[in-house]
């Protein structure tokens, strides 16, 4: 008896030796958010062994820079662009072509310098608001190819959509069309080996980012690639907020339809796409990718619609996606639109809102109203009270599940893409998104938007403020974890 006491002691004074060398390390080497550490200190204090547990699947962050050195170095490849394109706009040519440059060339110069996003104008625009078009057109893309199609989704699911454009990969590599088929360890757990062996015999490549230790299960939940986007021949290139799913068609009884927005770029931003699929694909797979320039997009000189390409994740220097959502609203002087499944917002962003709120702008941001993840919508909710005294108006979308991810500026500059306003996007997910810079597409989101508002709800001020005593617990309990959700 007295030795199993013994043996209990030594675990426990381990357990705290453990605890206090993981705080040592939390305030003086992560350098996290001071309200990240002060949430991750509680928990190793409180809860050691679950604690300790959690802290390994879901805070460790020591080895990130030694994770994605690689990326890193490839990317600084893109470089000699992004200082060609400095020079262009000190010499302020854009405004020869594009009068309106002078009125977002911040923003512009912001993404450039934070992601090396070069700035392209000869592109165009396809939208897409339902997966049933979005499929549609992506399955004729898929027919067309003559040279590759690479493919590159967050979440893969081995159901009757995800069998079809398997089929579809399969046939075109049995043609001999290169094709490249990533997805997250996560989000294509669901894959099996047969499922995708159809696509592998007929001379295509897969490859799993961040791959689960274990099948099914997957125990690093953080560093996942939210990216969704598929480029055909440097001719077509889809990114949005539609991953492959049968929910994603509106047939899933627990969601039903399913708002989203995706869209097809055809011009030279394709370039930069291509080329963050390049990064991924050679993260993944460890493997030598052949030269760029063969697949180099091609120039459509009839097409006039700005666009930056803009990716942001753990192996970036900056925040990129949310620096740009963050000048998106400091510059707005009329109004700003916002649709976001999540919305978990850091300080920044949340003071911006709420600045831009009370200058009296039309501030609308839409959320869904059937959440997929509890804790996510309730700390979302938990920050909806002060915006709403600042004059942010809120409504949740009422109709089925709202997934997408815009934002709105005035009347010229948008946002479409894979990054929610949440801290997950803006810190630990893989993320992709499109800046827009053109009347018409801003005109197009606005307009469905506003139609949007017809299957929405409104939440009022006096309604949030009358809400019940347990929905107010779980807000409290939910915003205590939103650094880590």
């Amino acid at each position: 008896m007295l030795e199993v006491l013994t043996n209990y002691s030594w675990i426990f004074n381990n357990l705290i030796i453990i605890n206090i060398v993981l705080a040592i390390i939390l305030i003086f080497f992560e350098r996290r958010n001071p309200t990240s550490t002060w949430l991750w200190l509680m928990t190793l204090v409180f809860l050691p062994v679950l604690g300790f547990i959690l802290y390994l699947f879901l805070g460790q962050d020591m080895s990130k820079k030694k994770m994605f050195k690689t990326k890193e170095e490839e990317d600084d490849c893109f470089d000699v662009l992004v200082s060609d394109q400095e020079r262009v706009f000190e010499g302020r040519d854009f405004l020869k072509h594009n009068p309106e440059y002078k009125r977002y060339d911040d923003i512009v110069k912001l993404n450039l310098m934070g992601s090396k996003s070069i700035y392209t104008l000869d592109n165009q625009v396809d939208l897409y608001f339902s997966g049933e078009d979005k499929f549609k057109d992506l399955f004729e893309s898929i027919e067309r190819a003559q040279r590759y199609i690479h493919m590159e989704y967050y979440i893969f699911n081995n159901d009757s959509i995800g069998n079809r454009v398997i089929e579809a990969l399969a046939k075109k590599a049995s043609e001999g069309v290169e094709v490249k088929l990533l997805v997250d360890g996560m989000g294509g757990r669901w894959l099996t080996k047969k499922s995708i062996k159809p696509l592998l015999d007929a001379g295509g490549e897969f490859a799993s980012f961040f791959p689960p230790f274990f099948p099914v299960v997957n125990v690093r939940i953080n560093y996942r690639n939210h990216r969704k986007i598929c480029i055909i021949d440097g001719k077509e290139a889809y990114l949005g907020g539609f991953n492959i799913g049968d929910e994603y068609l509106g047939v899933s009884k627990k969601f039903g339809y399913w708002r989203d927005t995706h869209i097809r770029i055809r011009g030279s931003a394709i370039s930069s796409i291509q080329w963050q699929f390049f990064l991924d694909w050679r993260f993944a797979t460890k493997k030598e990718m052949s030269a760029c320039q063969s697949y180099v997009s091609e120039s459509l000189d009839e097409n006039k619609t700005g666009i930056q390409i803009v990716n942001s994740g753990p192996d970036s220097k900056w925040p990129s996606i949310k620096d740009g959502y963050l000048k998106m609203i400091t510059n707005a002087e009329d109004k700003l639109y916002i649709e976001s499944p999540y919305f978990i917002p850091d300080d920044s962003i949340f003071e911006a809102l709420k600045i831009a709120g009370l200058s009296g702008l039309d501030v609308r941001v839409m959320i869904p109203n059937k959440p997929d993840h509890p804790f996510v919508y309730w700390a979302g909710l938990s920050y909806i009270g002060e915006l709403l005294e600042a004059g942010v108006r809120f409504f949740t979308y009422e109709r089925g599940f709202m997934h997408s991810k815009v934002m709105i500026m005035d009347d010229l500059v948008s946002s479409v893409g894979t990054a929610n306003i949440d801290i997950r996007s803006f810190k630990l997910n893989f993320e992709i998104n499109s800046f827009i810079y053109d009347q018409e597409i801003n005109k197009r989101l606005t307009e469905r938007f506003i139609n949007d508002l017809h299957n929405c709800r409104e939440i009022t001020l006096e309604e949030y403020k009358n809400r019940s005593r347990i929905i107010k617990i779980k807000e409290s309990v939910s915003r205590l974890l939103s650094p880590i959700l």
